[in-house]
This record gives C-alpha cells, structure tokens and sequence, in this order.
C-alpha cells in the first residue's frame, strides 16, 4: 500500500519515483531503465540538436519500452514550442516544464491529453501552476543539484508547505538519493520523488566516468552554487573552473560575460567529455550519500527495499507503544 500515491495512480506507476531531466544526460536509455525500474524516466529535449532529434530520442525510448515516460523542457535556453510540438505529436504521455514561467506553454502541452508536470521552488509558484492546469508540481529544495530557488528552503520544510499549498500531487525532490528519503518525503505529505544527482552516478547514464566518479568521492559540504549573481542559482561540484568562477561573480564582470562562462557547451564538455578542469557539472547535497555506481534497476530495488524496511520497523515500533 505504501506505493499506492497520486503519483503512481496518475502514470501507472510501481513506484512514485521520477527521474530527473538531467541536461545533456537523460536520454532514451537512461529514462527507459527508470521506467523498465518501475518510476517514470524523463527524456531532455532542450540539450538535443533540435525538433527532429527529440523525435528520435522518443521512439528509441519506444524500442526500449512500452511504459510510460516524461519529456523535459528547460525554459529559458532555447525556444521550446518545436520541441512541445514533437512531443505532443508523438503522443508522449507528459511533459515536464523547468526553470521559468510555463503559462505561455500551457495549452501547448495539454491540448492532446499529456499531463504536465512543473518544477517549483515555492508555494506561489507551486500555486500558479497548479491554477495554469498542471497536473503535478516537482518542488525541489536548496539541497538539489542543477538551477534551485533564490530562497535557500530546504527540501524538509519546503515539501509540506508546498503540500498545504494545493491540491494536485506534489513530489519532493532535492537532496534524496536512497529508500529513507523516499520514506521521508511520503512521510511529508509528497505523492513521490524526482532523483536527479542519484541516477547522474548509474550504469545506464551517459555521463563521463570522471563526472560519476567526482559524484562518488564528493561529500556533501563540497557542492557549491554558481550563477547567483545573475539570479538562478545552481548546485554544482567543486573544481578549479567553478573556483575561478565564483571569483569571477564577484569581480563584477557584465551579465553576458557570466553567461558565456555557463554556457551549455561549457556543461557538456564536463558532464560528457569528462573535462571538469574546464567545465562545470551539476551535482547536489546528495552527493554525501552516493558510494557506487550501480544499474538503474539494481538502485530502484535497494530503495525499495529499504524503504519497506524503514516502513516495517516503524509499524513494528507504533505497534509496541500502542502496548503501553
């Protein structure tokens, strides 16, 4: 019954875990190990070449599965109506929408039945999208890797406000990696979790070794946050490019000189050719509890499993109390 949420009710789900969109990196193979897993695998679009390359991904998604999945759009980057239109036209079963204002993207996306998702870093923005017609919102904490809110709430008290706050399923994510906080956020009143840095450090993805390899050596106090100085902070791991980059923010160079300094490429080249020296990649608090780098089915079932544990020892313990 612990599976039994919203969230799995909405997709058909066996479990209430979602994928992260993972810029560069959430690919057909990786979403369709997730939802092979039992969660929801997520396919970014706006890192693709374009329109016709997000087709592909998509029915090579299709090749690998039959269940269901979620393209992503990051807003913000590129124009994404191209890419809500493919998806849209391949009948993709939802759309999840980050990083800015989805209202000019609404109807797009529901005009032919694909549920929306939308990523949100508080209790307004949770609000609008729930009053634009979303069909669930991510709220994701200071504690998660990529773009975060400006107002450094963490994923424990955010989820339960952001819960209190509407009535569609809310799912937890930012600093959630194994069974307990998956346990921790249903604990909280959230229909499910989105994992983005956890599955960054799994067989399927296709994130350079040396990325998957700093995310197992990294210790949760060494993440730090680029791009504040031009108002989307992010969570990255530390290197000597991110060093001179946090100088860089403060020596008061223009806005476009920032922006050329966290530019996609800039990503891509640490996050898939492994050149961290010079480049930057994503990566949150989760880090600290990331020590291998298993296949997406071998991670889905030991967070399963622990978290059936975790629920067994707590009836376990209510029960006995109950005694007294």
């Amino acid at each position: 019954m612990i599976w039994d949420t919203a969230l799995t009710r909405l997709f058909h789900l066996r479990y209430p875990i979602i994928q992260g969109g993972l810029a560069y990196l959430a690919r057909a193979e990786l979403a369709a190990a997730v939802t092979e897993s039992g969660g929801l695998g997520q396919i970014t679009a706006t890192t693709l070449d374009g329109p016709l390359a997000l087709e592909k991904e998509i029915r090579r998604f299709r090749e690998l599965s039959s269940g269901p999945f979620a393209v992503n759009c990051a807003i913000g980057h590129r124009p994404i109506e191209e890419l809500i239109d493919v998806a849209v036209a391949e009948d993709v079963p939802a759309i999840s929408l980050t990083g800015g204002n989805p209202a000019p993207y609404v109807d797009r996306v529901k005009k032919r039945g694909a549920k929306l998702l939308v990523l949100v870093a508080g209790v307004r923005a949770a609000q609008k999208a729930e009053s634009l017609g979303a069909d669930a919102v991510i709220a994701v904490g200071q504690e998660g890797g990529g773009h975060i809110g400006r107002d450094d709430v963490g994923t424990m008290v955010l989820t339960p406000r952001v819960v209190d706050s509407v009535k569609i399923p809310v799912v937890a994510s930012g600093g959630i990696a194994d069974g307990r906080g998956l346990v921790a956020a249903l604990a909280l009143g959230a229909s499910g979790i989105e994992m983005g840095t956890r599955f960054v450090a799994t067989v399927e993805s296709p994130a350079h070794p040396n990325y998957k390899a700093a995310l197992v050596s990294a210790a949760e106090q060494n993440t730090r946050i680029i791009e504040r100085s031009l108002g989307r902070p992010g969570r990255v791991l530390p290197s000597s490019y991110v060093e001179q980059l946090e100088i860089d923010e403060q020596s008061g160079l223009s806005r476009d000189q920032l922006l050329a300094r966290v530019a996609g490429e800039l990503n891509r080249k640490a996050a898939i050719d492994g050149d961290l020296d010079h480049g930057f990649v994503w990566g949150g608090q989760a880090v600290g509890l990331i020590h291998d780098i298993p296949t997406v089915q071998q991670l889905i079932r030991k967070m399963v499993a622990e978290a059936r544990d975790i629920v067994a020892y707590l009836e376990a313990t209510t029960n006995h109390d109950a005694a007294f």
